[in-house]
C-alpha cells in the first residue's frame, strides 16, 4: 500500500473535512472565525460547558447503547450526526444576529454541535476500524495530515463568509464522504455481528486491559482541558491554542507516516503518557514563574500532544476491535468518555482558577498545583512505577499499536498488494482448530502450481512480543521461536502470532477462545487472515511451515 492511494481516497479528505469542522468551534476551545465581539465570557464559557458535557455525555452513552443494544448502534444514522452539526452551527450564526436569545441558541449549538461531532468520531471510527490495521491506519493519518491544510486556507476567506461555509459547505461535503466509506465497510466481521451480553467476560476483560491506558489518554487531554480554560482568560493565547492543534495534527501524522515507511515498530499509550509527562509537568510548575510568552509555548505543547493522542485513541480503539473481535463503539465510547470527560475537569479548573485566586499570580500556582497533582497521580497509577511499567502476568496482555514497515511489506508482496490479495479461507463454525483440518473454500484454493511464497530475510534485531505462553511475553520454546520468525517474514500482526502458536501447539477453538478471552467467531476470523496471509488451508500445512524452518 503506497501513500498516494491514501491522498486519493474519499474517507481521508472526508476525515480531513471533519476534522476542519470540529476546529473552527470545538476543538481548540475558542471561535476562530466568529467575531471577537461575539466571544463575550458569558458566550464562550456558556458554549464550552454545553458543548463538553454533551460531547462527553455522548460517548459515555454510546458505550453502554452499543452493549445493550448492539443493533442499534450498527445502525448508527450519518445522516443524523450531519444535521446536528448543521444545526448547531447555524445556531451559532443565528447568536450573532438576534441577541435576546444569544444566550440559549449558543447553548443549544453547544449541545448539538457536541452529540454531532461525538456521532462522527464515532462514524469515522467504525469506518477505520473495519479495514485491515495497514489501511484503516494509513487512511486516518493522511486524513489527520490534510486537515490543516484545509484549515489554515479558511483564514484566506473573510470570517464573515467563513462562518457560513462551515455549516453550508463543509458539513455537507463531511456526510457525503462518510456515506460514500460506508459503502466499503464489511458488517460481516465479528466486531460488528457480535452481541456484548452473551459473552461478558470479554467486555470486562477489556475494560480491566485498557483502563490504565484510557486513563493516561484522559491526563492528557485534562493538560489540554486546563489551557482551554485558561484561554478563556488570556485573549494573547486564544489564536495560538487552534493554530498549535492543527500544527501538531500534521506533525503527528507526517512523522508518524515517515518512520511507518522506513521501519516497524509499536508502541502503547502508556508509553505515550511516559515520555510527554516531563515535558507537561514541566510547563505547569514553570507557569506561574514565567510570562506570556511561556504560556504561548506551553500552549502549544499542550494541544499538540493533544492531537497526537486523539489520533493515536483511535489507532488503538481500532486495533482492540480487531483483536478482540469487540464493538468498535464500545470501546471508542470508553476512551472517548474518560478522555473528554477528564478534558472537561481541565476546562473548568482553567476557568474557575481565576476566580478562587484573581489577584496576581495565585491563580496560577492553583493550576500548577492541581495539575501536577493529577498527572503525577495518573503516572503512578497507570504505570506502576515511575520508570517501569506495570506488567500484568499470564496469556492476556495489552496490545500495543503495531505499524508493520510500509517498505518491507511491498517487498514482502512483491507485487501491488491489490493483485496479491486472495479470497479468506473459510473455517468451519464448529471444527476445533489443531484437532481436524480447517475446512477448505473450493474457491479459494490455490492452484496446485501456485508455490507458496518463501519467506524473506529475517530482519536482525527482534524484539519480544505478547506470547500465548504462561510466560506472557517470552519466547520460550522452539514453537515461539518459529512463531516469531513466521511473523516476520508473513507481516502477521501480534494477535495472529499468538493465535498461530495456540494452534500449533493443538489448541482447539474454544480453547483459544478461552485463553485469550474472545469469542471463537473471533478466533476464527484471525485464522482466516493466518492461513490467507501464508498461503496455506490446514494446520498441518502450518506445521510443515513451521518446521522447515529448522532446515
Amino acid at each position: 500500500m503506497k501513500l498516494e492511494s491514501g491522498l486519493s481516497h474519499v474517507s481521508s479528505w472526508g476525515y480531513a473535512c471533519f476534522l476542519t469542522v470540529n476546529a473552527t468551534s470545538v476543538w481548540g476551545g475558542i471561535f476562530p472565525f466568529l467575531p471577537l465581539a461575539f466571544q463575550t465570557a458569558s458566550v464562550t464559557l456558556t458554549f464550552f460547558l454545553a458543548q463538553a458535557v454533551s460531547f462527553g455525555g455522548a460517548f459515555i452513552a454510546s458505550m453502554w447503547g452499543s452493549y445493550y443494544f448492539p443493533h442499534g448502534a450498527r445502525r448508527m444514522l450519518v445522516s443524523l450526526s450531519a444535521i446536528l452539526l448543521f444545526i448547531g452551527s447555524a445556531c451559532l450564526i443565528a447568536a450573532m444576529y438576534l441577541d435576546p436569545l444569544t444566550l440559549w441558541l449558543v447553548g443549544a449549538g453547544g449541545v448539538l454541535l457536541g452529540i454531532g461531532c461525538a456521532g462522527m468520531f464515532m462514524l469515522w471510527q467504525r469506518f477505520f476500524a473495519s479495514l485491515p490495521a495497514r489501511e484503516g491506519n494509513l487512511y486516518l493519518m493522511v486524513g489527520t495530515a490534510i486537515a490543516p491544510f484545509i484549515y489554515f486556507a479558511l483564514y484566506l476567506v473573510p470570517i464573515a463568509l467563513t462562518a457560513f461555509l462551515i455549516p453550508l459547505i463543509f458539513v455537507p461535503l463531511c456526510g457525503l464522504c462518510v456515506a460514500l466509506s460506508v459503502r466499503e465497510m464489511r458488517f460481516d466481521q465479528p466486531m460488528f455481528e457480535d452481541v456484548p451480553r452473551q459473552h461478558p467476560r470479554v467486555y470486562r476483560q477489556v475494560v480491566a486491559d485498557y483502563w490504565r491506558s484510557a486513563l493516561c489518554v484522559g491526563a492528557l487531554t485534562f493538560a489540554s482541558g486546563v489551557i482551554r480554560g485558561v484561554a478563556l482568560l488570556h485573549e494573547e493565547i486564544s489564536l495560538v491554542v487552534n493554530s498549535a492543534s492543527m500544527i501538531g495534527a500534521f506533525l503527528s501524522a507526517a512523522v508518524l507516516l515517515l518512520l511507518w515507511y522506513r521501519m516497524s515498530f509499536r508502541f502503547g499509550l502508556t508509553s505515550v503518557f511516559r515520555v510527554v509527562y516531563p515535558l507537561l509537568i514541566t510547563g505547569f510548575l514553570l507557569l506561574p514563574f514565567c510570562g506570556p510568552v511561556h504560556l504561548n509555548l506551553f500552549a502549544a505543547a499542550a494541544y499538540m500532544v493533544f492531537s497526537l493522542v486523539q489520533m493515536l485513541m483511535m489507532m488503538q480503539c481500532a486495533q482492540v476491535s480487531r483483536d478482540r473481535g469487540i464493538n468498535p463503539v464500545f470501546i471508542y465510547g470508553f476512551f472517548g468518555g474518560v478522555a473528554y470527560i477528564m478534558q472537561s475537569g481541565g476546562f473548568l479548573l482553567g476557568w474557575t482558577s481565576n476566580v478562587l485566586g484573581p489577584s496576581g499570580s495565585t491563580w496560577l500556582f492553583v493550576i500548577a498545583m492541581v495539575s501536577s497533582y493529577v498527572l503525577g497521580l495518573t503516572l503512578l497509577v497507570a504505570t506502576g512505577t515511575l520508570f517501569k511499567p506495570v506488567v500484568a502476568k499470564g496469556t492476556v496482555t495489552v496490545d500495543p499499536i503495531e505499524f508493520q514497515a510500509l517498505s518491507a511489506a511491498a517487498e514482502r508482496a512483491g507485487t501491488p498488494e491489490p493483485a496479491k490479495r486472495r479470497r479468506p479461507v473459510a473455517v468451519a463454525p464448529d471444527t476445533p482448530l489443531g484437532v481436524t483440518d480447517v475446512a477448505k473454500d473450493p474457491g479459494s484454493v490455490a492452484d496446485a502450481s501456485d508455490a507458496p511464497a518463501a519467506p524473506v530475510a529475517r530482519p536482525k534485531r527482534r524484539r519480544n512480543r505478547p506470547s500465548a505462553s504462561e510466560d506472557a511475553g517470552a519466547i520460550r520454546d522452539r514453537v515461539s521461536k518459529q512463531c516469531l520468525q513466521l511473523q516476520e517474514s508473513y507481516g502477521l500482526s501480534a494477535r495472529e502470532t499468538e493465535v498461530m502458536e495456540l494452534i500449533a501447539r493443538g489448541n482447539s477453538m474454544a480453547a483459544i477462545a478461552d485463553r485469550l478471552v474472545i469469542s471463537e467467531n473471533t478466533v476464527r476470523t484471525h485464522a482466516k487472515h493466518i492461513y490467507t496471509k501464508l498461503d496455506i488451508h490446514k494446520r498441518q500445512e502450518l506445521l510443515d511451515r513451521l518446521h522447515a524452518l529448522d532446515d
